[in-house]
């Protein structure tokens, strides 16, 4: 049985003008997911965020779960994929840690490196595109990637 990814980009454009604490500082939905033809590499997903990680990869962004403080989009759309019941492995990951994480780094084996499963020239181009834009207009700790599994 395949594992499929869904999920949004989010960001938070109040966050840069008054701060991530202010009332009108809340996560909008950017783009979903599937618009973005990420696949479903097993390869990627393990390095990205540690779901069929057999290939021994320290994943960025294991198990975080679905954020307390999602938009009403998201939502709604991680509830219309069956909740819980049939979903696992949910988890987020922010521009700012992508931007900061070890792009060399390789797998258990040693021979394949994270962006070469999962970087700027791979299926995952277009999602961090997305995301840099985002980043650059609304500051990269506002700006994130949700995900699920089914």
């Amino acid at each position: 049985m395949s594992t499929e990814v869904s999920g949004m980009i989010e960001c938070r454009p109040g966050a840069r003008l008054w701060g991530p604490d202010d009332e009108d500082s809340v996560w909008h939905a950017a783009i979903d997911l599937s618009l973005l033809n990420t696949g479903n590499a097993y390869d990627a997903l393990a390095c990205l965020f540690g779901i069929r990680n057999s290939f021994g990869f320290h994943p960025l962004a294991e198990g975080r779960g679905f954020p307390g403080d999602a938009s009403e989009r998201l939502s709604s759309d991680h509830a219309a994929h069956g909740g819980p019941a049939d979903i696992h492995g949910t988890t987020w990951i922010t521009w700012s840690e992508l931007v900061s994480a070890n792009w060399q780094e390789t797998d258990g084996s040693g021979t394949r490196r994270r962006d070469e499963v999962a970087g700027d020239d791979t299926h995952w181009g277009p999602v961090w595109s997305v995301m840099r834009t985002l980043g650059g207009l609304h500051g990269a700790e506002n700006v994130r990637l949700v995900v699920w599994f089914s």
